[in-house]
């Protein structure tokens, strides 16, 4: 039998999926950000026209997959599965995006960390031989994940200067067995860190150790330098996490250079009044598929190295007071196989 497996962690890709398709959609904050250019869909109204915010991240997900089947020029019907998540409790922005969709559906729970692991698995069962189009999708809206996990907005809570703005979006990419790329070529499967921080309003922290190790467990497994990415990209470290990540590899002797974030890249920090940052499950999310996979279209970056970060806490166990177990998962995404 012949193995795919590298090292403790890492799958290196026989036959790596090639992206077909990728699109996003997002809210009126991300659209007055810096990447504004690289979003497909800017909605004014962050309600998308429906009753309630976690309605509203449902309607985020249709469009989302809509958008990225019409440019994979498929529909629906040709998915073999479709791998989602979101922040909200038992997933429901996903469930019921899906509802009426034609497709396999397997959802997922990553925390922020959702599109590189729903890239990861689908990339992993295409791989494998059990399908041959796949969708990996996933959102956030900042309404909804304050009501879950912080205050409602009416109660006009202060935030603390360590806090990230969750991000309104959501993004999906079309997998296919055989295409002209990019491709997903490896995924390096994080495992739980927990370093015992119990502040909700700092992810940054709580996720930078988790970061740490999935990209060390990477250059371990592949044996690859830093060095052999144009980037290296976190999900939502924000501006704190990111200096806490590469501290920890100045320690080790190593500079990441290459290293940035979704979450600072997303917003304008200081001008948008969002502290550390971008944080959620469509940051990333939207970061990838637009201004990270249009770049790579356009040539000007060769290999990334994706790392999804997540921080696997909930209400119940932050008011249990819990600390909050982190994960990372990467996808090594080539313009070549």
């Amino acid at each position: 039998m012949i193995t795919k497996k590298l090292g403790a962690q890492t799958i290196a890709f026989a036959a790596p999926p090639s992206i077909a398709g990728h699109a996003n959609v997002v809210g009126k904050k991300e659209g007055d950000g810096p990447l504004a250019g690289s979003f497909d869909l800017i909605n004014q109204d962050d309600s998308f026209g429906e009753k309630s915010w976690e309605k509203a991240e449902s309607a985020m997900q249709k469009l989302a997959l809509s958008a990225a089947l019409d440019k994979a020029k498929q529909s629906v019907s040709v998915l073999d599965y479709i791998f989602a998540g979101d922040l909200l409790n038992q997933c429901i922005g996903s469930g019921f995006a899906m509802r009426g969709q034609d497709a396999p559906f397997l959802g997922l729970y990553g925390a922020c960390s959702t599109m590189a692991e729903s890239l990861c698995m689908a990339s992993a069962m295409l791989d494998g031989g059990f399908g041959e189009w796949a969708a990996a999708l996933t959102s956030s809206h900042f309404c909804s994940a304050e009501r879950q996990y912080r205050t409602p907005l009416e109660y006009g809570g202060q935030r603390t200067p360590t806090a990230q703005w969750t991000v309104t979006g959501s993004g999906c990419i079309i997998l296919a067995r055989d295409g002209n790329g990019p491709y997903v070529t490896h995924a390096t499967i994080g495992k739980i860190v927990d370093k015992g921080i119990k502040d909700a309003n700092n992810m940054g922290a709580a996720m930078a150790p988790a970061a740490y190790e999935t990209i060390k467990a990477h250059f371990q497994d592949t044996g690859r330098r830093p060095s052999q990415y144009d980037l290296i990209v976190t999900g939502d470290l924000g501006k704190l996490g990111s200096e806490i990540l590469f501290d920890l590899f100045h320690k080790d002797g190593m500079d990441l250079n290459n290293l940035t974030d979704c979450g600072t890249l997303i917003y304008d920090l200081e001008g948008q009044d969002v502290h550390c940052g971008g944080s959620g499950c469509g940051c990333s999310a939207v970061v990838l598929t637009g201004h990270l996979l249009n770049g790579m279209r356009a040539g000007r970056w060769k290999n990334i190295l994706f790392c999804g970060t997540g921080a696997l806490l909930s209400p119940t166990s932050t008011q249990q007071g819990e600390s909050i177990p982190c994960i990372c998962h990467a996808a090594a995404i080539s313009c070549t196989k």
